[in-house]
C-alpha cells in the first residue's frame, strides 16, 4: 500500500471529557505518547457486550492515535474474574480484534499506571472516580432493545458466567459483525444489538470485504485528498467513526474515484476501523445465490 502522510494533515485529537461536556486536545502537552486506562465494568458474573464496547472504543482510540502519529498504551482494569471468565475475555477481545492491552490488572483506579492515564474509558454503570485525572469517557450502554429479540442475549444475561463466547458470536455470527454494529454508534450512544441489526452489519460488511477484493486486482491509486482530509477530521473531533462509515459508503458508489483508490482508502482506514476487511483479497468467490 502506498505511504499516506497523516503529520502533513495537522490535525490535533480531540475528546469529550464526559465530566465537564468540553473537547479537550489529548495528550495535554506536546508529546507523542497517549496513555489509555479502560475500566471494565465490576459485577457479580462474566462480561458481556456492556462490559466489552469499552474495549472496543479503547482500541479505537488507540488505532486512531496511532494514525495521527501518537504512540498508544492501553491499560486496563477489571473486575476480579474466575480463570474461566478471565480466559474467555482474552477470546473475546481476539475475537473482536482488539489489541491486547499492555497492563491487565485488577480495579485499582487511583494506583499506577491509570492514575496518570491521559484517558480513561468507562463501561455503562461504573462509578465516576473524581480523584483520577484525565479525560473520561463514559460509554453507551449496550441494550435495552436486544432483551426483546429471541436470538440475542438480553442484557442480565450478557453478565451471566460462562455466556460471553455465546454473547460475541451468537448464533455463528462472525464476531467482527459485532464490531462493525457498534462502530456504527457514537461511542456514548446506547446500542441495541438486534437479530436485525446484526444482519444489516453483516450484509454491509460482506459487500465490502467482496467489493476490497475487487478492486484490488485493478492498479493502485493514491487515496483521494478529500477524502483522506474528511476523515482523519473526523477520527480527530470525539473518534467520529460512524462519520468514517458513511464516508466508505458514499465513496463505494463514486463514479468518479478509480477503483484502486477504493481499495487504498478502504485498506487504509481498515487501520482503526478493525473489520479485516481485505479479508477476501486473493481468494475465488462463490457465486451470488
Amino acid at each position: 500500500m502506498p505511504a499516506v502522510s497523516t503529520t502533513s494533515l495537522h490535525i490535533m485529537l480531540r475528546i469529550v471529557d464526559a465530566r465537564t461536556g468540553r473537547l479537550v486536545e489529548i495528550p495535554p502537552v506536546h508529546r507523542h505518547l497517549l496513555s489509555i486506562c479502560v475500566h471494565l465494568l465490576a459485577g457479580d458474573g462474566g462480561i458481556g457486550l456492556v462490559g466489552l464496547r469499552p474495549l472496543l472504543v479503547g482500541d479505537v482510540l488507540a488505532r486512531t492515535a496511532e494514525l495521527h502519529g501518537l504512540q498508544p498504551r492501553t491499560f486496563l482494569t477489571l473486575p476480579d474474574l474466575s480463570h474461566e471468565q478471565a480466559g474467555a475475555l482474552d477470546r473475546a477481545m481476539s475475537a473482536l480484534g482488539v489489541h491486547p492491552p499492555a497492563t491487565v490488572g485488577v480495579h485499582h483506579p487511583n494506583g499506577t499506571p491509570c492514575a496518570a492515564a491521559d484517558v480513561h474509558v468507562h463501561a455503562y454503570g461504573t462509578a465516576a472516580q473524581d480523584a483520577v485525572g484525565g479525560v473520561r469517557i463514559d460509554v453507551g450502554q449496550v441494550g435495552p432493545a436486544a432483551s426483546r429479540e429471541r436470538d440475542v442475549p438480553g442484557r442480565a444475561h450478557l453478565l451471566a458466567p460462562g455466556l460471553l463466547d455465546a454473547v460475541v458470536a451468537p448464533e455463528g455470527t462472525d464476531p467482527l459483525v459485532v464490531r462493525m454494529l457498534m462502530l456504527g454508534h457514537a461511542h456514548r450512544a446506547a446500542v441495541a444489538v438486534t437479530g436485525t441489526a446484526l444482519e444489516e452489519a453483516r450484509r454491509t460488511l460482506g459487500d465490502w470485504r467482496q467489493l476490497v477484493a475487487d478492486w484490488a486486482q485493478e492498479p493502485s491509486r493514491p487515496i483521494p485528498a478529500d477524502v483522506l482530509r474528511h476523515t482523519h477530521a473526523a477520527l480527530a473531533d470525539d473518534l467520529g467513526v460512524p462519520a468514517v462509515l458513511d464516508t466508505l459508503v458514499t465513496l463505494a458508489t463514486r463514479a468518479d474515484v478509480p477503483a484502486g483508490a477504493k481499495f487504498e482508502t478502504f485498506a487504509f482506514l481498515d487501520r482503526v476501523l478493525g473489520l479485516d476487511l481485505a479479508r477476501e483479497v486473493g481468494h475465488q468467490h462463490r457465486a451470488a445465490p
